[in-house]
């Protein structure tokens, strides 16, 4: 049975006409969530040794692929459930791996932890539901818009530190600081399920 949530968005509609022609059909939503996987230790080590120019492109190309897994799984299929449960923790992984590395230098130790911990209960709720309460939390737009105001406010940073144009700095507090609204937003939403 296909839910609201797997049914192709605009985004979804758009990739599948622009993007996913380029991809061959023998590949799958699940082999780009594990793709996203495989460079999250790329990322940390280009950014651990202060290649910001090439963690920067890299990273970009591991959150893109997040809405390439998705509108791939929803216009082509399939949809499964190691994609329902993988996809998500890759984007966190990502997401709290770069906060911790980036988000900690240059803004705030605490923004990165405040971050982080959000993901972290994020997932602790979503596995509480779902091993307890046998409901299984899907993807819900609050939650996507915090993944992609998550993944600019951290490619501001990045970009600050590729090009040094200082305002990059205020835009990236700015927007995950809304990420961390979006959060909160998450939270409440899953915890009431």
């Amino acid at each position: 049975m296909e839910t609201e949530i797997d049914k192709p968005t605009v985004t979804d509609r758009f990739l599948g006409w622009i993007l996913l022609p380029l991809i061959p059909r023998s590949v799958t939503p699940n082999q780009i969530t594990a793709f996203r996987f495989g460079t999250i230790p790329f990322v940390i080590y280009l950014l651990a040794v202060g290649e910001f120019r090439w963690g920067l492109l890299l990273f970009m190309v591991s959150a893109f692929s997040d809405a390439v897994d998705g509108a791939l799984a929803r216009v082509r299929g399939p949809i499964t459930a190691w994609g329902k449960m993988y996809d998500p923790l890759a984007d966190k992984l990502l997401i709290g791996s770069v906060a911790a590395l980036v988000v900690s230098r240059l803004l705030s130790p605490w923004l990165a932890l405040t971050i982080i911990l959000f993901e972290v209960a994020i997932i602790a709720t979503a596995f509480w539901a779902r091993k307890y309460r046998g409901v299984e939390i899907k993807a819900k737009l609050v939650g996507k818009i915090k993944m992609i105001l998550q993944s600019f406010g951290v490619g501001f940073l990045l970009l600050y530190t590729a090009i040094g144009f200082p305002i990059l700095v205020s835009v990236a507090w700015y927007t995950l600081g809304a990420s961390l609204a979006f959060s909160v937003m998450s939270l409440f939403i899953y915890r009431s399920i």
